[in-house]
């Protein structure tokens, strides 16, 4: 039994918390942005455990979708489905009881969360066959890992303004930046098994293209938020991000493996800065 919680809290990278806190931090901002502030105990507590149990959810199906392919990369070829310690069968069931799990929350919310939350599950379902057919995947999965943004406005406000579709384009370009930072770590082995991804569609632009789409997520955000919360927090928040793209930038100049494996990593951080700017200044 205790090999198996190891094995199942391996397929959900337990120890590996930067996939979650990608997706954590830009809910939280629209939380606190839809609520003015604090937005309560309930239903932070919900899209906290929520975007941890989704991401777990979707790292089950993501392994069961990729796993051919992973059997060929070398950072991925001892995943547990993809080594076979995991079945498909038993991944697939770890993943709905997380999912069923994260439903159960939303749940608790209002009827406009809980349909949303329909249209972010279909997303998240896509996304793993995106890279099969989809230049650019890396535009899905920004859409995936961008829905908590409105559901946020949902759960708080009972509706989904235009303000929140604003961010989600803008958390759009982040994720855009950076997972193909991570693609660019990949690039080579996906190059020989024929996946799709930003890092082989922008070819010699990848750096270019990546330091744009950080310069659209934070222009984006910026702009849409520079009138209503304009203040030295929101400022240092937003400056800190940039400074810390301009770092990712000597990361990933030289194309290293771990060099952008390293900028893709360290990624949370540029949304803490804006999440601290944005919870200190509303």
């Amino acid at each position: 039994m205790a090999n198996r919680l190891s094995l199942y809290l391996d397929l959900i990278r337990w120890s590996r918390p930067a996939g979650w806190l990608l997706l954590l931090w830009p809910t939280l901002s629209a939380l606190w942005l839809a609520a003015g502030g604090f937005p309560g105990w309930h239903v932070l507590l919900v899209f906290t455990l929520g975007t941890v149990l989704m991401r777990s959810a979707g790292c089950c199906i993501n392994d069961v979708a990729d796993r051919e392919f992973d059997r060929h990369v070398q950072r991925t070829a001892e995943r547990p489905v993809t080594s076979g310690r995991v079945s498909v069968r038993e991944a697939l069931l770890v993943g709905a009881v997380l999912a069923l799990l994260a439903f159960a929350l939303v749940l608790t919310t209002n009827a406009a969360t809980i349909a949303w939350s329909f249209a972010a599950l279909a997303v998240a379902l896509v996304y793993p066959y995106a890279k099969r057919v989809v230049a650019m995947p890396q535009a899905v999965l920004g859409v995936a890992f961008s829905f908590g943004i409105p559901m946020a406005f949902a759960a708080v406000t009972g509706a989904v303004p235009p303000v929140a579709w604003l961010l989600l384009l803008g958390n759009l370009f982040w994720v855009l930046a950076y997972d193909t930072e991570y693609a660019m770590v990949d690039r080579e082995d996906d190059l020989r098994i024929g996946i799709k991804t930003s890092a082989i569609t922008l070819g010699r632009w990848d750096v270019a293209a990546i330091m744009g789409f950080y310069a659209a997520y934070l222009g984006v955000w910026g702009a849409v938020l520079g009138a209503s919360t304009l203040n030295t927090h929101w400022m240092i928040g937003i400056a800190a991000a940039g400074v810390q793209a301009l770092w990712h930038f000597g990361l990933i100049r030289d194309r290293s493996r771990d060099g952008c494996f390293k900028a893709f990593r360290l990624n949370h951080w540029v949304g803490f800065a804006v999440f601290a700017g944005i919870a200190l200044s509303v």
